[in-house]
């Protein structure tokens, strides 16, 4: 049997084309070949030019204007059939040799190798040799007789010369076709085949039958000889391309075989007619002309049984015609309408093939009828059959057969769904073809033929059987490629159905053919692991982008970050869910895709390498290694850097396992765990290894865009939790570092989040002025913070902590953030338009971890009594504008703030006592300070600074300590005591209801809110712990319940306020009281109003007073109230005894004026002045006190003073004014010791020289210092002279002199500080090492280094030595002054 017959091979010339000398090259032979084969088909038309009629032809009907040759190429030859004399077409009519000239530079050699390859083919009518690529001397050579050169040119021409070649070849094909023709008409021919004997048609056989019966048969003899040759003659017509004329001679072959019994014969001749008919009518549909045909051949596979049967005994069978016949007429009929029969007769065959003897019949046979199969589209069937040869294949012990196996049994994998990614990609491609208009309506869903097509349950023992044939006909084919293809198809595919040991045969199996690939084999089949795509991490806040609005100024507003949001629940409903998410990535900017592998088999598995596959050529992938152990998952990140501007596509991965590089696809896996859902796959590989049920994630859509600038935000001290304690206030400095490669033009920051009055405030000049910021710029800016205070939920989890773990954690969600949103500049496009690329937000969280700091346990108010003291260690005071005569002022801090009982001795206080509890690991430092109205800046600063006589200390608190505050309140005082503020207490006058008095009392309550809330914002309590923690405490509620009942006592002033001073013809005009003028409101405040509460009306002399002088003094008297005061003023002065110095008895100070029962009128809020002046006898410390008794006391001052009769007197003091009196020496002196100390230390400028004179090492220490300047300016002016005293065995440079100068310039200066301050000890002792040092480099330089003379170094060496053993001798001898000095300096 032969392979692609039809009924038209029949009309088929057989042309063999070898290669015949040298070897060619296979490209080149295969371009040869194609060359040749391209004219299969010849018209008679284009003979004419090459035909030459030597006598009458014998095809009488030959169509030269419609018919055709048919040539059919058989490349490397074959062998010759035994049934040529049935068949012409089985016959080797032609032979075409080939040759590479560059291959085969010898002529000669060629054409006889060409000679000899054509004698093996004794059929062969025609011979021609096509020599190609020949050299100019090779066509210089004399021609060889059949060698055709064909000259190096283009392919048109190539083509053009052959065709006139097989135009040549085929008219002398055609004029032997004649001649045969003519030949076998005259004389006749003896035919035969495998079933005929030598004696059965020779005309000398000898029968022991009668001579009738003799010459009957030789009759039938001839005949059935002369049906034959008609029968033949019919071929080479048919070959000649004239079928009318073959025709004519297959009707008298097929009378004359009908005649003869000739069965075998008269059925070649109707197939004949068969082939004529059908090549006569060709191209025409004619369903008449079918049904001849079948009936025809029908007949035809009856009389080759009938001759099979009668010839069984035979030892050649033409049981194979029969089954040809069968398989031509299948061929012919091959489409679907008529399946049914065609199926019929390819089964009806198929049964046939136990009855053929050669084994290559069998395999023909099963090739033809699977190939007839699959054109019919029953694939099943195809791949059955085809399975068949392959088992014949396999049968056979040679690579070549394995291989061929192999390949038929890739042609089945189709069939059975296990075909190969490279073979099915053509497939899935035709298949999209025709639904591409259903797109859009089957986006997003998975069509369960996709599914079906990786996996199908009822057929997975059969395609386990095929992959293990593959498998194993690629092994003896030692196809490496292939058995890996086929072993990782069949571990991937049916992994659940492998046994743990079938698993692992199949992995070392990928081993082994993995180690005789080469390094980096590709194969379109992946193997392990399972790949999905499990996220598409977001951006870190570091560098998430903006798109930008060119409408609007701030372009960030309205404009979400464009990625890489794969799904947000924000979006428009109603889209279509074909629409992809889209992202955007930057150039030179690395990106993250989260991935997650499983590995469900029993063996653990080694990916040598994993990267993202790419298609769009503009992005790097990095590859990663992975261990994944027995049926485990694993999610990796898979990175890379987007290298050029475009969309990119990432399908699935690469991956390099088992030796081999394969790409893993997204889509494939997604399919495969929808089919597991379905129920059509036996197992999820993902839920086999333990992981969670997950939604498949598409791949969004990719574009890159031009590089963007990326700032980086770090916390300096570390990017951890802020750690504050509640209401402490600390500068955080945050350093913003420009990554990218594009500068920042433009920037803004904003703040978002909870508790963003915790910000307290940004320096937004400091980060626009480094604006632009270049790449690689930085800029630090400075973000202040102030904690919140803690609820009452957070310090009950704060109680319940552990104290070994006393500091609580963050929480998440209320912290604030710095939305910094920055661009890059414009982009400038082809057409002058300018684009304006995304923006960029960065989000900085402001990670404050608040805890716990200082408590406020309680706050209460306290009355108490204190001796009286005169010292300058008492509360710091406060004061109004009032009051602020100069900065200088308030250096001097006294009693003030409290009140003197003249008569007890003691000082009645009014205290705000504040209960601290310190429950942290740290020491607090409190300090407690009163912001007043009037104070400014500079004088608080001066307030908090001066320690020395600050009235409020610093109070420490350990840890798990309490301590109390005391504040006095003597300065919160009102302006002005008014009425309204006893409404409340004592009730109106006026009728309940009445709608004034409900104004009024809601008046006086507001204005009493409004006093108290300004009382309480004057109270600050500040701590500090440790170097930079400092905060304020929250005092404000407590305090405010703390003065709640007593708040009219606090802040209502008294009526009458004195205060003291020093006359202007006084000799002593400064005091530490204002000189307020009489009458003006306006310099008075609230404060002021407390007198001695404030700090610039500290009532003392800033300066002592002269005894022995009149001194003149003024007291000032203010009314408080806005109604008109009478009073009797009376003056009074004491001691430090408290005995008072104006009794008449026993006076120490004498006084001119009136001091005692002075009537006075002071007007509403208005002050009055009374003089007097004192004479003190004594020297001392002196107090000055004001009283006076109110006449016709109001109502207002009557509650004021809680008088308890209508007749109880209303008795005001003032304020001790404090003196201190000196005689006039006693100040001379205090003069002189002001000016010793303004002249402070320097008394340690003066020298020694100017005490007592400088000694004699003094003078030598001057010497000393006056030699080494000269090597200073040698160093720095004359590096020659420097070397010829120095250094004379070396070479100098200009720096080696500068240095030495400058070394000797120190110990110059050395020596005449010493000189001058020989009591100095460490300065002695500095002066005498330097010596020693100086000694032992010159020594080193001598004796080591060799760069000085002995001549240099005894000269530097005497005075060296000199000094050291000079300052040894007198080393205790000038420390005699030192006391003296300490006092001086003191």
């Amino acid at each position: 049997m032969e392979p692609g017959l039809s009924i038209e091979s029949g009309s088929a010339i057989r042309v063999v084309v070898l290669p015949v000398g040298g070897a060619i090259p296979p490209q080149c032979l295969r371009d040869y070949a194609a060359l040749v084969a391209r004219h299969a088909r010849v018209d008679l038309a284009s003979l004419r030019p090459y035909y030459s009629e030597h006598q009458k032809s014998p095809f009488a009907h030959q169509p030269w204007d419609t018919g055709c040759l048919r040539l059919k190429f058989v490349l490397g030859g074959c062998v010759p059939s035994p049934w040529e004399d049935f068949q012409s077409s089985r016959k080797v009519l032609a032979v075409v040799g080939i040759c590479h000239l560059p291959s085969s530079p010898d002529l000669a050699k060629v054409a006889a190798d060409f000679v000899d390859a054509a004698r093996t083919y004794p059929s062969a009518l025609v011979s021609r040799c096509f020599a190609f690529c020949p050299t100019d001397a090779q066509l210089l050579e004399e021609k060889k007789d059949g060698i055709i050169m064909f000259p190096p040119s283009d392919q048109k021409s190539l083509e053009l010369h052959m065709l006139t070649m097989i135009q040549d070849l085929s008219a002398s094909l055609l004029m032997e076709f004649e001649k045969w023709v003519l030949r076998a008409e005259s004389t006749g021919t003896i035919l035969k085949t495998p079933l005929d004997s030598q004696s059965s048609l020779g005309s000398e056989e000898v029968h022991t039958l009668g001579v009738p019966s003799i010459l009957t048969s030789v009759i039938k003899a001839k005949k059935r000889r002369l049906g034959r040759a008609q029968k033949i003659i019919g071929d080479y017509c048919l070959l000649a391309g004239s079928p009318a004329d073959a025709n004519a001679h297959y009707t008298t072959a097929i009378d004359l075989a009908r005649l003869t019994g000739d069965v075998f014969w008269h059925a070649g001749a109707l197939e004949g007619s068969v082939c004529a008919l059908v090549v006569d009518r060709m191209g025409q549909n004619d369903p008449v002309l079918e049904d001849e045909v079948k009936y025809r051949y029908y007949t035809i596979i009856q009389l080759y049984r009938r001759a099979t049967l009668q010839d069984n005994a035979q030892r050649v069978s033409p049981v194979s015609f029969e089954l040809e016949a069968a398989l031509k007429l299948a061929r012919y009929l091959c489409r679907r309408e008529v399946a049914k029969e065609v199926s019929d007769l390819l089964m009806g065959a198929a049964d046939g093939a136990k009855a053929l003897i050669d084994a290559s019949d069998r395999l023909i046979l099963y090739i033809e009828i699977a190939r007839l199969f699959g054109s019919l589209s029953y694939k099943r069937k195809a791949a059955f059959f085809s399975r068949q040869v392959a088992q014949l294949y396999l049968q056979q012990d040679n690579a070549y057969a394995a291989m061929s196996a192999m390949q038929v049994l890739t042609m089945t994998t189709n069939a059975y769904h296990v075909q190969s990614r490279k073979t099915s990609r053509h497939d899935h491609a035709t298949v999209k073809e025709p639904g591409a208009s259903n797109s859009n309506t089957d986006s997003g869903k998975a069509h369960p033929q996709c599914v079906v097509s990786l996996f199908e349950s009822q057929w997975s023992t059969l395609q386990m059987v095929v992959l293990r044939e593959i498998l194993m006909s690629s092994i003896r084919a030692a196809d490496p490629l292939t058995s890996w293809s086929a072993a990782a198809r069949l571990l991937r595919s049916f992994y659940p159905l492998i046994t743990p040991a079938g698993q692992s045969g199949l992995a070392s199996s990928l081993s082994n053919s993995a180690d005789r690939l080469p390094w980096g084999t590709r194969c379109a089949d992946p193997c392990l692991p399972f790949i999905r795509l499990h996220s598409l991490p977001f951006h870190p806040s570091q560098r998430e982008i903006v798109k930008r609005n060119p409408h609007k100024k701030e372009w960030w507003i309205g404009a979400g970050p464009s990625g890489p949001f794969i799904y947000t629940p924000f979006t428009k409903g109603g889209t279509s869910g074909s629409s992809k998410q889209e992202i955007n990535w930057i150039v030179g900017e690395p990106v993250q895709v989260m991935i997650e592998l499983a590995n469900p088999c029993s063996f653990d598995l080694v990916v040598e390498s994993i990267y993202l596959s790419v298609h769009s050529g503009n992005f790097d992938a990095f590859p990663v290694t992975v261990n994944l152990p027995a049926n485990t998952s694993k999610l990796v990140l898979l990175s890379g850097i987007p290298t050029q501007v475009g969309q990119v596509s990432i399908p699935g991965c690469i991956v390099h396992s088992f030796g081999v590089i394969t790409e893993h696809l997204f889509k494939e896996v997604d399919s495969l765990l929808l089919g597991a859902a379905q129920g059509l796959v036996l197992s999820d590989p993902f839920r086999c290894c333990g992981s969670s049920k997950f939604k498949s994630v598409n791949f969004p859509n990719i574009a890159v865009v031009p590089p963007l600038p990326l700032l980086v935000a770090n916390v300096v001290g570390g990017d951890g939790s802020i750690l504050l304690y509640e209401g402490e206030i600390r500068d955080v400095l945050i350093t913003l570092t420009n990554a990218g490669t594009v500068p920042v033009e433009e920037a803004n920051i904003a703040l978002s989040g909870k508790n963003q009055d915790s910000v307290i405030s940004i320096a937004h000049s400091t980060w626009k002025s480094a604006l632009p910021m270049k790449p690689g710029g930085e800029v630090t800016f400075k973000v202040t913070l102030r904690a919140w205070h803690l609820s009452l939920t957070d310090l009950e989890a704060d109680c319940s902590r552990s104290h070994a773990n006393p500091r609580r954690i963050a929480r998440e969600g209320i912290n604030p953030f710095l939305n910094i949103h920055y661009a890059g500049p414009s982009a400038n496009q082809g057409s002058g338009e300018v684009s304006l690329p995304p923006g960029r937000r960065l989000v900085v969280p402001l990670n404050i971890c608040v805890v716990q700091g200082m408590r406020l346990v309680r706050a209460r108010l306290l009355s108490m009594e204190i001796p009286a003291r005169f010292s300058e260690a008492h509360l710091k005071s406060a004061s109004d504008k009032d009051n602020i005569s100069n900065g200088s002022d308030m250096l001097h801090n006294d009693i003030s703030l409290l009140k003197i009982d003249p008569y007890k001795g003691s000082w009645g206080l009014r205290l705000l006592e504040l209960e601290l509890f310190n429950p942290t690991d740290v020491v607090f430092d409190v300090d407690v300070s009163v912001h007043l109205d009037g104070t400014n800046e500079k004088q608080m600063l001066l307030l908090e600074d001066n320690t020395a006589d600050a009235a409020c200390h610093k109070t420490r608190i350990d840890r798990d300590y309490s301590a109390r505050v005391l504040i006095p309140l003597e300065h919160f005082k009102l302006p002005v005591l008014d009425a309204s503020f006893f409404i409340k207490e004592n009730g109106s006058d006026e009728p309940m209801g009445s709608k004034a008095a409900t104004i009024a009392e809601k008046n006086a309550k507001a204005e009493l809110n409004a006093s108290i809330s300004n009382l309480i914002s004057k109270i600050k309590v500040r701590w500090h712990s440790g170097r930079n923690s400092s905060g304020e405490l929250n005092i404000k509620d407590a305090i405010q319940a703390a003065l709640q009942a007593s708040i009219l006592d606090i802040l209502l002033p008294d009526p009458l306020t004195f205060s003291f001073r020093l006359g202007k013809d006084g000799t002593m005009t400064q005091t530490d009281s204002l000189s307020a003028k009489p009458g003006d409101d306006s310099s008075h405040s609230t404060d002021d109003n407390a007198g001695p509460s404030t700090v610039e009306s500290v009532l003392r002399c800033k300066d002592p007073i002269s005894a022995h002088e009149m001194t003149h003094m003024e007291v000032q008297i203010r009314n408080n109230t806005k109604e008109i005061i009478r009073m009797n003023l009376s003056i009074s002065c004491k001691d430090v005894a408290g005995e008072n110095c104006f009794d008449e008895n026993s006076a120490t100070v004498l006084w001119a004026g009136v001091l005692s029962d002075i009537q006075l009128e002071v007007p509403p809020l208005q002050e009055v002045v009374h003089p007097f002046s004192v004479y003190f006898l004594v020297p001392g410390d002196y107090s000055l006190q004001s009283s006076s008794v109110i006449i016709d006391a109001t109502d207002v001052l009557r509650a004021r003073a809680k008088a308890e009769s209508p007749d109880e007197p209303i008795l005001c003091r003032g304020s001790l004014f404090h003196i201190h009196v000196v005689v006039d020496s006693s100040l001379h002196t205090g003069e002189k010791t002001r000016q010793g100390r303004s002249r402070g230390a320097g008394g340690f400028g003066e020298s020694m020289a100017e005490r007592k004179g400088v000694p004699a090492l003094g003078w030598w220490l001057m010497l000393v210092g006056s030699l080494r300047l000269a090597s200073v300016w040698f160093g720095f002016f004359d590096i020659w002279a420097l070397r010829v005293a120095v250094f004379s065995q070396t070479e100098m440079s200009e720096i080696h002199g500068r240095t030495f100068g400058v070394w000797t310039l120190l110990t110059c200066t050395l020596c005449f500080l010493c000189a001058l301050n020989l009591d100095n000890r460490p300065l002695y002792i500095a002066t005498f090492l330097s010596f020693i040092y100086a000694l032992a480099h010159f020594l080193t330089e001598y004796l080591i280094y060799h760069t000085m003379a002995v001549a240099n170094l005894s000269t530097v060496g005497f005075f060296a030595g000199t000094s050291i053993v000079w300052m040894l001798l007198q080393w205790n001898s000038h420390g005699d002054s030192h006391g003296s000095h300490a006092v001086k300096q003191s």
